[in-house]
């Protein structure tokens, strides 16, 4: 999967260096790059691609990088934001917002190069996605915050914490990316749940922690309910 990067800078030799260096430390085939001219620009965008992580010009016309910053942090609290800026006296008024770093101006290739280490590192880190389309964009929704995933016609419903949306795809595709962790259970034809989001299992429903009550695959009810069983085992075991 590409790692998700946008740069938000006014200056255009900078926002091309930048990018520049991107490219180079993550390769043109691993990253996607946006730039946008200001603040006010990215936040009309974002989430947009559900980037991962944004380059902010501390000094812009606008809504200024910190400005923007703030309500990207309200948006997402795990976005990772790099602050530039060619004046360091500024640094001091953007840790409210929990940078993950900064890059002085000019760009020297040694910083940046520690600055990609620290993101693969970080990034290598980071809870799974489900990558889905949703009215005509590529969204990533974490797959931590899943509640469940249900078969609608041409569409498929996922509920998260933030809400529901129809994803654009057959249930089979998104079955395949929900799978790969161990905490996605296929309850009945075309429902798929994520067993950390369950309130309770009575046989013959699923309770989940936002009210919702999904239907049992009767057949398999016993079979069901042992995997469920063995789940929450397995996660009182880790806590203990």
């Amino acid at each position: 999967m590409k790692l998700r990067t946008a740069i938000v800078e006014d200056q255009k030799p900078d926002a091309e260096r930048l990018e520049q260096l991107l490219k180079k430390a993550f390769g043109e085939e691993e990253i996607l790059c946006r730039r946008f001219v200001c603040g006010d620009d990215f936040l009309k965008e974002f989430p947009g691609e559900g980037y991962q992580v944004v380059f902010l010009d501390i000094c812009m016309e606008g809504t200024n990088g910190i400005e923007t910053a703030r309500q990207l942090r309200a948006a997402d609290p795990e976005l990772l934001i790099v602050f530039v800026t060619s004046s360091p006296e500024y640094v001091w008024d953007a840790f409210p917002v929990h940078p993950f770093d900064y890059l002085l101006k000019p760009y020297k290739e040694e910083k940046f190069d520690h600055l990609a280490g620290e993101l693969r590192r970080v990034l290598g880190r980071q809870q799974p996605e489900l990558e889905v389309r949703i009215a005509r964009q590529t969204v990533h929704l974490p797959l931590k915050k899943i509640y469940y995933a249900m078969a609608q016609n041409h569409f498929v419903k996922v509920v998260t914490d933030d809400g529901e949306c129809r994803a654009a795809a057959n249930f089979a595709q998104v079955q395949e990316q929900l799978m790969t962790q161990p905490d996605f259970l296929v309850c009945n034809r075309g429902v798929i749940i994520n067993m950390s989001k369950v309130l309770r299992f009575d046989g013959e429903c699923i309770e989940m922690l936002d009210g919702a009550r999904l239907p049992v695959r009767q057949k398999d009810k016993k079979s069901l309910l042992a995997q469920f069983t063995q789940y929450q085992f397995r996660n009182m075991q880790r806590q203990m």
